[in-house]
Parts: C-alpha cells; structure tokens; sequence
C-alpha cells in the first residue's frame, strides 16, 4: 500500500473506499468486502447515516484497529463549537472507536469556524489524528489557513475525475500545504466515463481498464483516491 504524509506526519493510504450512496443495510458487507480485497481507507461522513456499520465491519473484520484509517464528516446542521464536538463524539461511539483518524468539515456553510475550533480540540486532546475540510473552493480554503486556526487542515476532500481536474484548486491546497483528496473518481460514472474514448485508449496501450487508467492518474499526481462499489 502506498501511503501520503499529511502536514502533521500522520500516513494516509492513497487509496480508500467511500461509502457513500451505500444503504446501511448494504454497508457492512461493502466494508467487509473492501477489507478483504485491501482497503484500509475506510471513508464515510455523518449524513451518510451508516457510521455504525461500518464501525460494526471494522469490528468483525478481525484486522487491528492500528491498520485501519478511519475518515467521517461533520454535516452542516451540526456546526457550531458546541454542536460539531458532540456530533464527533457521537460518531465515535456509533463507530465503536476509541479515536478517528480523520474528521473533516463536509462543506463550507453556516458557521464552519465555531465547528473548525472544535475539531482543533478534538485533535490538540488525542481523540482525533487529523483534521481537514470538505468541498472548500480555494478562496475558502485559504481562509481557513490564514486566519484565526491554530492548525492548517491536512486534507480538503473535493470531486476530481477526468472531467472535473482541479489543477488550479490542487494548486492552493500545495501552497497552503494542504493534501488533495479526491471523491467521485470516476465521475459518479456519469458521461459514459467508463468508455470514454481516450481513456480506452491508454487502458488498451497498457492493458489496463479505463477504471485503473482513472486511479492511476490521480495517484501519479499524489492525490488520495476514494473508490467505491457494492460488488466484490
């Protein structure tokens, strides 16, 4: 596996398996067959509403808790100081883990500073290993960097595929010493990106799926990838 070093010295896997759109009901299995076929990124978010399967998978996958990397969001309704530490708490218990590995801020609405002031708490008191944000355009992340943090995110997580690059928003998070992390690689396989004809192309050049050609491509940029799939 293949790790990046966040901004704090904390390693990440590149690559990670998301959950969302999963159904709680289907969760447990996806998790428990992502495991099995490698994943340890593990990633999901409070308003996925399947925190607690995939808490459950990480406890019956018979795998030490040390080699997983365990990421969950705060949803907007829950900023605010007072209101994002007690939603992170919550997640940790739904999950069963006595620490996150990550928690970012899902988007920048509402009041995401109150809510960013807890997570620094969370993280100076142990009980979270990084902290980050989700979907801040670059003027946003910058913001947040400069003024009045005690600590630069490591991550801003934002949609990056073929169709949707983000050379100029990957641009900021270097200088602010951010790391890029990408969902929807593969574009929520939208636009029929699959057989995509360029990517067919190079997958063929190299004996490679359009899927692999995707994965390859963002990890050759050092961005963590973030796959998904209900199918084994």
């Amino acid at each position: 596996m293949q790790y990046m070093t966040l901004n704090n010295g904390v390693k990440m896997p590149i690559v990670g398996f998301g959950v969302f759109q999963i159904s709680p009901e289907e969760t447990k299995q996806a998790v428990l067959d992502a495991i099995d076929a490698g994943y340890r990124l593990i990633d999901t978010a409070q308003v996925y509403k399947n925190e607690k399967e995939v808490g459950q998978a990480i406890a019956e996958s018979g795998i030490s808790r040390e080699e997983f990397f365990i990421t969950t969001k705060v949803w907007v309704g829950n900023y605010g100081y007072e209101n994002c530490r007690a939603s992170v708490l919550k997640s940790m218990e739904q999950m069963g883990l006595d620490y996150i590995d990550l928690v970012l801020l899902h988007q920048p609405f509402s009041d995401y500073y109150g809510a960013y002031n807890a997570l620094e708490d969370l993280y100076e008191e142990g009980l979270v290993r990084a902290i980050g944000v989700s979907n801040f355009q670059p003027d946003r992340l910058t913001d947040i960097c400069l003024f009045n943090r005690r600590i630069i995110p490591a991550i801003n997580q934002v949609e990056t595929n073929p169709f949707n690059a983000q050379y100029e928003a990957h641009a900021n998070m270097e200088k602010n010493g951010v790391q890029i992390e990408a969902w929807a690689p593969f574009a929520e396989g939208k636009n029929n990106i699959f057989n995509n004809p360029t990517l067919v192309e190079i997958g063929e050049k190299h004996g490679k799926t359009s899927a692999q050609v995707i994965v390859r491509w963002l990890i050759d940029r050092s961005i963590i990838v973030l796959c998904k799939s209900v199918h084994k």
